[in-house]
């Protein structure tokens, strides 16, 4: 896709939004989606691959939670995979700092190159598991802000991301149509890991009919230090 066509479909949904890349921003996205598309052929990032689609379902849905996320936050995007919403944030808000953490190494290659070549500053990536790096004493309860995009059910996710904010800072899960079903099962353990829904945003993205939902939850104490549980406990017994 040529660089014109590129911008113009940006401009097209971000009219939508109250959200603006300037030009330096629109040319560090667009060299993000090359990259993606190229490295894309060496190994497994995405299944999305149309230069229209990532624009709107990964450049776009990613910056969606920008509104939610006070000036200067400390941020960490669990299983980040090829960088969303972490990097399209950065983009946007100079302002953040983030953490990118994976548990594939080569896509923390491919992360590492793209956040050289896009020269980003502030940003950085962590090989690890969601389970290690939640008990990692340098970064729990270290955040303001720890967020995922869809990679486990609610009850997981919580167990994930709320052991590394901070009290009063906020686990923010990004999921697609159905998610309000997972809150009933959550709520428990939610509450187990000191944490309590603050809101519920349910959206579809600009001209499209793809459904999102944003879930805000605020963590309201401490966590026992047991949790998260060791890697693969969270995903195959989730917390009731």
């Amino acid at each position: 896709m040529e660089k014109e066509e590129f911008n113009n479909l940006l401009d097209k949904y971000l009219n939508e939004t109250s959200l603006k890349f300037n030009e330096k921003q629109k040319e560090q996205l667009y060299l993000y989606m090359n990259l993606l598309i190229e490295w894309n052929e060496k190994i497994n990032l995405t299944a999305i691959t149309k230069p229209e689609e990532i624009i709107l379902k990964h450049f776009i849905d990613s910056i969606t939670i920008s509104k939610y996320i006070k000036s200067g936050s400390y941020i960490c995007d669990i299983g980040t995979g090829a960088g969303f919403p972490g990097i399209p944030l950065k983009i946007l808000r100079d302002d953040i700092t983030v953490i990118l953490v994976d548990s594939l190494n080569k896509r923390i290659k491919f992360l590492d190159e793209v956040i050289e070549k896009l020269d980003l500053k502030n940003i950085q990536t962590i090989h690890a598991r969601a389970e290690e790096f939640g008990q990692n004493k340098k970064y729990r309860e270290k955040f303001d802000i720890a967020t995922s995009r869809a990679v486990a059910n609610l009850a997981t996710l919580s167990e994930y991301l709320l052991p590394l904010v901070k009290v009063n800072g906020m686990a923010i899960c990004m999921k697609g149509p159905g998610a309000t079903e997972e809150i009933s099962g959550a709520k428990n353990a939610i509450k187990l890991l000191g944490g309590k829904i603050q809101n519920i945003y349910e959206f579809e993205l600009p001209h499209s009919d793809i459904e999102r939902c944003v879930i805000e939850i605020t963590k309201e104490k401490n966590i026992q230090s047991k949790y998260p549980r060791k890697a693969g406990t969270p995903a195959k017994d989730p917390l009731k």
